[in-house]
């Protein structure tokens, strides 16, 4: 039977060879990327999000709090340890409250995806901000597409948050992404699902698709 053979510090070789299929299961780490977006796609949607492995963080818990003072429902509320298991009821058709001031802390992931949902909710008046890091970290790359859908979006000196949201109808649109980013792309769908006509984003390189599985997955 063939190996594969391996140079070893010191001169020696290592022969690997082949013993059979593998079997068994594994259990991958909690994700921050998806654990962000399954508590923003919970909200959103019209029903229960049975969630699991969920990162526990202080990004991540910002999300929670942010997606339950829109009137998304936790369920157990993550007080201390993270629960192994939750629940989000999200707020459906209806839309999230206008809660008014929404503190990210230094979670930019929430920073730049909520406005995507935020921006088509008409009718609602949302300002976004965090940490002073967080105020340092460009979001007109966000701003620029939800402007051309016909969102209200006011950020700080032309790119930076605070983010003022006024929610209102947008249209769908084909966006070229100049500058491959998932979270851009992320936002952009996420505004796209409450908007007239199809959205479409085209990439200059494909980025990692957390945003489509997740939102097939819901229906979308």
């Amino acid at each position: 039977m063939s190996g594969h053979e391996v140079d070893l510090d010191g001169g020696e070789r290592a022969v690997f060879r082949p013993s059979g299929a593998l079997r068994g299961s594994l259990t991958p780490p909690a994700d921050k990327s998806i654990s962000h977006r399954a508590a923003i796609i919970g909200a959103i949607a019209d029903g229960p999000t049975r969630v699991t492995n969920f990162l526990d963080s202080d990004d991540t818990r910002s999300t929670l709090s942010a997606v339950a003072g829109l009137g998304a429902m936790v369920n157990p509320e993550p007080l201390n340890a993270m629960p192994e298991e939750f629940t989000i009821e999200g707020v459906g058709p209806s839309g999230p409250r206008s809660l008014g001031r929404i503190d990210v802390g230094n979670a930019g992931t929430l920073m730049r995806l909520l406005p995507g949902w935020l921006a088509g909710c008409d009718g609602g008046l949302w300002r976004m901000n965090g940490d002073a890091s967080i105020r340092k970290r460009p979001v007109d790359r966000i701003a620029i597409p939800l402007r051309e859908m016909g969102a209200e979006i006011e950020v700080t000196d032309g790119r930076f948050p605070p983010i003022r949201i006024d929610g209102r109808q947008l249209t769908g649109i084909t966006y070229e992404l100049p500058v491959a980013s998932a979270q851009v792309k992320s936002c952009i769908l996420l505004a796209g699902l409450r908007a007239e006509g199809p959205t479409t984003v085209v990439e200059p390189v494909a980025t990692r698709d957390h945003t489509e599985v997740m939102l097939a997955a819901a229906g979308a």
